[in-house]
């Protein structure tokens, strides 16, 4: 295991240039493209025209056929009839033609006959004797007729039919207009296309000729009503032309469906066929380079964001590497696994990739790095396996696997995410299995397909083996990555924390003075380091530890003095000093020895860094020694982190206030404040990140903690009576 940690250590200094941590994400982005290639690799078909199809071939794609929507487009606007209006107007025009005809020969008849009363008239006054006035002869008349009427009436209705209305009397005349206007209002308000115009006189010709008039008159009035029938139904080409483009509009795209067969097996391959397998991009495939461009562009797109959040992660260089790296680790192992379990899928159970551990990374990486990049690991492993397990599917996507990873891992991420202890991870396989039971079933019954109890029982088994060995993997690959990267989790933590720990079992026997020191610097760590936002529970387990090495000598510590002589009281400055001092170094030494956790080393053997022994360093000085200031501090190194600079602040504050005799809330923020003061200027806070603005804010807490432990209690008269007593 050491050789492994010094190997890991030498990759992670590696991972310090720029060139190392770009080939890393270059070996990434390898592997990711290699494991995916052939499931996104074309399939290759050797198709020609007028061949037999050898396998039933569907379509990889949906894509839309322009030529089939055009054809269908066509023959949509073929089928929409030519649009014919009716023009009504046409109809009261032809009855005001023939009323005008009739109207103009009753004004020739009323002329005529005005004009033969005045001549009559003047005749008789001239002669005195009443007698005839000669009236005008038919073709006169005509000739009126004509004059009162347009050059087209005229050519178009014959010289008989003015005739025959100038011969009849008025009231025939009335009858035959009134028959006539009623049969041409009869007609002409019904459908006259072009091709029907015939068919209309005709008609109107039926309904004049079963008349009363006299013969001449009949004549007259139907070839009137022969001559106002007229076409009154148009094409009308700008109706026409909307219907056909709102006809075409509505045309629905002809579309090759994703798996759609475009071939049977055994079927002829004819040209419309052939055309669809080159639409869907099965002919060409084999020089197609698309869908290998897609998946660089998908890995690119991947990889940018995960060295995005690595740039942005606010953590050391030397642990932002170490993530990297376990990342790396993580993701590669869980691609390979899955690529592995898709080989299996030719099989006859082709959704074998159910089977895969998908909790398992997105575990591991939450408890040994962070939960947000464990969201982001599960959504980029749920992309990948979309892709490898898309075996038996006609794209390149099978969606429920990806929908299967995510919900697997994120019930793994919510699960622990307050279950941090190393026994829940077995329960959260447990979870994970059950919802892995319900998102497999719930996509089976989205299909709405038939299965029987055999293959529902496959799917149980299998989802309930991906969620108990994503735990299994977990539980086993965790010491190896927790001890290979030096990494302290948060479950490592609360293990470290057990008071049956061994090294808190011999602290708490040998020197219980010392426990209970280290319990109540924890308690003021903790809450000091949460309040800046700096890691709680690493103080408070850090401070279980730090004085380990009082545990050698642990008589020589005032907390272990109880009902004893103070030994230092017999010894020299020199020799006390060197025993008090010894304490970190031994310390560190002792949890070294029992593989402790770098950071707890570290604690151990920083949080007095460079501090004076005050007390035996004025002992030496008044008992008349030449003493260098120098050899009275500690060793160090001074504090490194915030937890090691607090812990060392606690320690002294929590030994001072405890010497204190009913301290004052006053007192308290003073001895806090002054201890604070002491260590800032003698350099203690130099090496660590601290800010003042934290300064205060750990202060404060230590103040509010310590108010909490020292507060004022009632005196019971008992109390009171047994300490007069003891007085």
């Amino acid at each position: 295991m050491g050789n492994l940690q010094q190997s890991m250590t030498k990759v992670r200094n590696l991972l310090n240039m720029t060139f190392f941590r770009v080939l890393l994400f270059i070996l990434l982005g390898i592997v990711m493209y290699f494991s995916m290639y052939s499931n996104v690799k074309p399939e290759k078909l050797d198709l020609s025209l007028f061949s037999v199809a050898e396998q039933t071939i569907r379509s990889p794609i949906t894509v839309e056929d322009k030529a089939s929507t055009e054809k269908k487009k066509k023959e949509a606007e073929n089928s929409v009839k030519d649009i014919y209006v009716v023009k009504k107007e046409i109809a009261q025009n032809r009855v005001d033609l023939v009323t005008s005809i009739f109207g103009s020969v009753s004004e020739v008849n009323e002329e005529v006959k005005e004009e033969a009363d005045k001549k009559k008239n003047e005749i008789s006054e001239s002669d005195g004797e009443e007698s005839e006035a000669p009236e005008p002869s038919p073709n006169e008349k005509l000739a009126m007729v004509k004059e009162k009427l347009t050059e087209d009436v005229t050519r178009e209705v014959s010289d008989d039919v003015f005739l025959a209305l100038l011969q009849a009397k008025d009231g025939e005349l009335t009858i035959a207009k009134d028959l006539t206007v009623t049969a041409i209002n009869k007609i002409m308000n019904s459908e006259i296309p072009a091709e029907q115009v015939e068919n209309a006189k005709k008609r109107v010709e039926e309904e004049l000729r079963f008349t009363s008039l006299r013969s001449e008159l009949k004549q007259a009035a139907i070839e009137l009503g022969r001559y106002a029938i007229y076409q009154n139904q148009f094409y009308d080409p700008v109706a026409t032309e909307e219907l056909r483009q709102q006809t075409v509009e509505s045309v629905e795209p002809v579309k090759i469906l994703q798996g759609q067969i475009i071939v049977e097996e055994n079927q002829l391959i004819s040209r419309d066929i052939y055309r669809q397998l080159e639409l869907v991009g099965l002919l060409d495939s084999v020089n197609s380079v698309q869908p290998f461009v897609g998946l660089f562009l998908i890995i690119v797109i991947a990889l940018s964001a995960l060295y995005y959040y690595f740039h942005e992660l606010d953590a050391q260089s030397e642990v932002k590497q170490s993530y990297l790296l376990l990342f790396s680790l993580i993701f590669i192992l869980s691609i390979l696994l899955m690529k592995v379990i898709s080989f299996f899928q030719d099989s006859d159970y082709s959704e074998i990739g159910y089977i895969f551990p998908a909790a398992m990374g997105a575990m591991l990486i939450k408890i040994l790095i962070d939960e947000k990049l464990a969201l982001y690991f599960t959504i980029i492993l749920a992309i990948c396996g979309s892709i490898i397990f898309n075996e038996g599917i006609t794209g390149t996507f099978q969606v429920t696997a990806g929908i299967y990873i995510i919900c697997s891992g994120l019930a793994a991420i919510l699960f622990l995410s307050k279950q941090n202890r190393r026994s829940k991870i077995l329960q959260a396989g447990m979870f994970v299995s059950a919802v892995n039971i319900i998102v497999i079933f719930s996509l089976l019954f989205l299909r709405n397909g038939h299965y029987d109890t055999v293959e529902y029982g496959f799917y149980f088994v299998i989802a309930l083996i991906s969620g108990i060995s994503s735990a299994v993997l977990t539980i086993g690959l965790l010491p190896y990555f927790e001890a290979g990267f030096g990494i302290l989790s948060t479950m490592r933590l609360i293990e470290l924390s057990n008071p049956n720990h061994p090294l808190l079992r011999k602290i708490l026997t040998e020197a219980p003075g010392t426990y209970h020191h280290s319990v109540m610097v924890a308690n003021l760590s903790e809450s000091a380091c949460e309040a800046i936002g700096a890691n709680g529970l690493l103080a408070r387990v850090g401070c279980y530890y730090h004085d380990i090495g009082k545990t050698k000598r642990p008589q020589f510590f005032i907390e272990n003095q109880v009902n004893i002589e103070n030994p230092h009281d017999r010894l020299p400055p020199q020799t006390s000093k060197n025993i008090i001092i010894a304490h970190a170094a031994d310390g560190a030494e002792m949890l070294r020895k029992h593989k402790m956790p770098k950071e707890i080393v570290d604690i151990a053997e920083q949080h007095h860094g460079t501090t004076l022994l005050k007390y035996f360093y004025h002992k030496a000085k008044q008992n008349g020694l030449e003493v260098k200031e120098e050899e009275y501090r500690y060793p160090g190194p001074k504090a490194q982190s915030k937890e090691s600079a607090i812990i060392g602040i606690a320690d002294s504050v929590e030994a001072a206030v405890r010497s204190m005799s009913h301290p004052t809330p006053e007192q308290i923020e003073g001895l806090v404040r002054n201890i604070i003061s002491d260590r800032l200027q003698d350099g203690q806070l130099n090496e660590c990140d601290l800010t003042l603005k934290e300064l205060e804010t750990v202060s404060h807490s230590f103040c509010e903690t310590l108010n909490g432990i020292f507060h004022s209690r009632i005196e019971y008269p008992e109390m009171t009576k047994q300490k007069v007593k003891q007085a």
